[in-house]
């Protein structure tokens, strides 16, 4: 129970004498500095939690200066100088006759304020030198009812608004220069930072010490006084409350070095933005037929669902990860062998089916109800065709092989591994990504949209994501697949690699000595021998580029076409390319250096950029089809996605710079949750939550937790990432010699 009384009175300057009132206070979010609507105020603070001890502050002028055990009431003492100089102190005491009922209705009963010597005994010889007011151990005596409000009364619509008026009643009553208010929501803030248990249960712990300076630096940043007190104050109480309760040590319990202030702030703000990370994430989860089988994209109650509902696989990604890294695999075993089903549907959309081996793009777990009158649950899959755009999930097979290598890595299933329905999940995921076509290039050719960038963007063709998973996703196969079945695809797989790793690294790779040589590019040449494989025209490097790019660092472009590259830099294939190590050695530490050189740029305030830079004005209009979710700096198109987290502090790791992930983290956490765990952010600098962003997004709660997890235990990089493989750079050679082609390997029959 916690109420507020006010007790005392102030007289200054012919203003007439405070009003007193009595009235119960609870939760609300108001950071007004109390220093500055209660000037020359003292709030004595007792907190009694049940039977168990108190806490006592004393605040004047709005400050916190000294603790102790006291009753159950919540005292405020308002005084002042009846002259400009401060000298003399009238005192004047009273008591608030209210009972809950009318107290509720508004109506407060004021009794006779009476000038008490006694009063002015209790306090005086406490606060002649610093102003300290300790009160008695007794309760001011009123009609014998505390009006008060338990913590489970305050919720509901109008629960803090029914709060604020009763306090903006009492503080109207004391008629403090009409700001009542900002009195009344500081009250509200105050008790909220203050009231916590300190009790020692079973002796094993008492408010810790980053409880005990976060508690602290609430209260000082309200009353606008030092933290140094108020510290050692509420380390004293918790000592003096565990002596109570017979713990004598209860002074090694506590730490009393305070030096590492900022660090220990955090940890506390750190561990509890992961408990309600860790309380969203599991209240994401899906189930069919009683068991989990993934996470919703997002759960945000103010808007329409809309497809948010769903189970989307490369969303569920993070979250599988931060599923397994605290030893809970079941839904990703359940989410795995679920989408395994869903891949062999006979899907069509305008009577054409897709190629065999499609992974859909998300399902949702439909309820129909049967004509026995019972509820029969199945899961609908989307291939696209309901997709906005109709974009094809290219991505979503080669994220079902990584997390599957995942899994395995974890839990050493090799029943799940060998299994006749996984092995061939992974033959047909294989053999439609490498299939033949109308292309002379290792790198699958895909449509605009087929993977995180969803929408119309100018990454069609062979974007640098979709090359950076296939790489990756080839590398997780020629794991898994059994030598005994698959040795025709599995050589096929190797050649693929060791063509892919030569192009990427050849092609896309660029820094400032391969752009000074793009730069002095000759055209027109018809060689086999020729520089200028795409005949690139110099005219075409934008002006962007040149003035950007830094003489130390680099990074994978965003794609490569005939007399077209995109030099745009896109974070999540980059970060692919270092964790498959598609990337050499000197390109992954090249790219971090990049990122570290222009941090402002790709990581900006809330880290990470999807691409740099965002496409405007006429350039806008024609590659994105004027798109208005799509607009400069917003969305696919230079956005912000906190759920980059994770692929960048794996990638960090991976290169030996765990501090750039750190940095990065550090960043984010200071308003993720405070903002709700926005789907993505808008602006250069990445500081708005984006126009049309859903909060609660699941992969920027689960990506936010992977990231933390990596980066206590950097060797879990090991469950998705891949080592260099020097045979596929010793295979690239070799068939850089001869004319070896796919049927050599394998056929159809494989």
């Amino acid at each position: 129970m916690l109420a507020i009384q006010a007790a005392r009175g102030l007289h200054s300057c012919g203003a007439p004498p405070l009003q007193r009132s009595q009235a119960s206070i609870e939760d609300s979010h108001s950071t007004r500095d109390l220093s500055s609507t209660c000037r020359g105020l003292v709030l004595p603070i007792v907190i009694d939690r049940g039977t168990r001890h108190s806490c006592l502050g004393t605040a004047r002028r709005g400050g916190l200066s000294s603790l102790g055990r006291s009753s159950d009431v919540l005292r405020v003492d308002l005084r002042g100088s009846l002259t400009n100089t401060g000298k003399s102190i009238w005192r004047r005491s009273c008591t608030v006759n209210a009972s809950k009922e009318s107290f509720f209705e508004g109506s407060v009963t004021t009794a006779t304020s009476t000038e008490s010597t006694e009063s002015s005994t209790e306090v005086g010889s406490e606060s002649q030198e610093n102003g300290s007011v300790i009160p008695p151990e007794k309760k001011i005596e009123g009609n014998g009812v505390t009006p008060s409000l338990t913590r489970s009364n305050s919720r509901g619509a109008n629960g803090n608004e029914k709060f604020e008026n009763q306090l903006k009643r009492v503080a109207a009553a004391a008629n403090i220069n009409g700001r009542v208010g900002y009195v009344a929501r500081s009250a509200l803030r105050l008790q909220e930072t203050i009231e916590e248990e300190v009790s020692v249960p079973d002796g094993a712990k008492i408010m810790s010490e980053p409880e005990i300076v976060l508690k602290a630096e609430e209260i000082a940043r309200l009353t606008g006084k030092t933290k140094k007190g108020i510290k050692k104050g509420l380390k004293k109480l918790v000592e003096r409350s565990a002596s109570s309760h017979g713990h004598h040590n209860a002074a090694k319990l506590v730490t009393t070095d305070w030096t590492d202030k900022a660090a220990t702030r955090s940890s506390a703000r750190k561990q509890l933005m992961i408990e309600e990370a860790w309380r969203l994430l599991r209240g994401s989860v899906v189930k069919y037929q009683g068991e989990p089988v993934g996470t919703v994209a997002a759960a945000d109650p103010s808007v329409e669902a809309v497809n948010y509902d769903q189970v989307f696989i490369r969303d569920f990604v993070p979250s599988a990860l931060a599923f397994m890294m605290e030893n809970e695999p079941e839904v990703v075993k359940n989410f795995l062998l679920q989408t395994l089903q869903l891949q062999s549907w006979d899907k069509t959309m305008d009577c054409f089916s897709p190629g065999e081996g499609l992974m859909p793009a998300s399902f949702k777990v439909q309820v129909r109800m049967c004509s026995d009158g019972k509820e029969h649950e199945r899961l609908d899959a989307d291939f696209g065709e309901s997709a906005i755009g109709r974009v094809a999930p290219v991505d979503s097979g080669l994220w079902w092989i990584i997390l599957l290598r995942a899994y395995l890595r974890v839990t050493k299933d090799t029943a799940v591994q060998t299994s006749p329905a996984v092995q061939k999940g992974i033959r047909l995921i294989l053999k439609l990504m490498l299939r033949d076509g109308f292309d002379m290039f290792p790198t699958i050719l895909v449509p605009d949209g087929s993977c995180m960038i969803d929408r119309r963007m100018g990454v069609d063709g062979h974007p640098l994501e979709i090359q950076s998973l296939y790489y990756a996703a080839l590398r997780c196969a020629r794991e898994m697949l059994t030598p005994e079945d698959n040795q025709g695809l599995l050589n096929a797989i190797t050649a693929r690699l060791s063509a892919l790793s030569f192009h990427l690294r050849q092609y896309y790779w660029l820094d400032f000595e391969r752009l000074n040589e793009i730069y002095r590019y000759q055209t027109e040449e018809y060689s086999e021998d020729a520089a200028n494989k795409f005949n690139v025209y110099p005219d075409s490097l934008p002006t962007w580029l040149m003035d950007w790019m830094p003489e130390k660092g680099g990074y994978f472009i965003g794609g490569v076409a005939p007399a077209q590259l995109d030099f745009r830099v896109f974070t999540l294939g980059n970060c692919w390319a270092i964790l498959s190590s598609l990337a050499t050695r000197e390109q992954t530490g090249a790219i971090l250096d990049l990122y570290e050189q222009k941090w402002v740029d790709l990581i900006a305030d809330m880290p990470l950029k999807i691409c740099y830079p965002a496409m405007v004005g006429e350039e806008w209009r024609i590659v994105t089809g004027c798109d208005p979710k799509n607009t400069a700096w917003s969305y696919h198109n230079g956005g912000s996605w906190p759920t980059l987290l994770w692929h960048f502090t794996a990638a960090c790791i991976k290169g030996g710079r765990p501090e750039l992930a750190q940095r990065a983290l550090d960043q984010a956490e200071k308003k993720l949750a405070q903002l709700g765990w926005p789907e993505y952010f808008d602006g250069v600098k990445g500081n708005y939550v984006g126009k049309q962003a859903r909060k609660f997004q699941t992969w920027t709660i689960a990506g936010f937790l992977v990231a933390r997890k990596l980066l206590e235990d950097p060797s879990m990089v090991d469950l998705f990432a891949c080592d260099e493989d020097d045979t596929i750079v010793a295979a690239c050679s070799c068939m850089l010699d001869g004319d070896v082609r796919k049927s050599d390997f394998w056929s159809d029959s494989d």
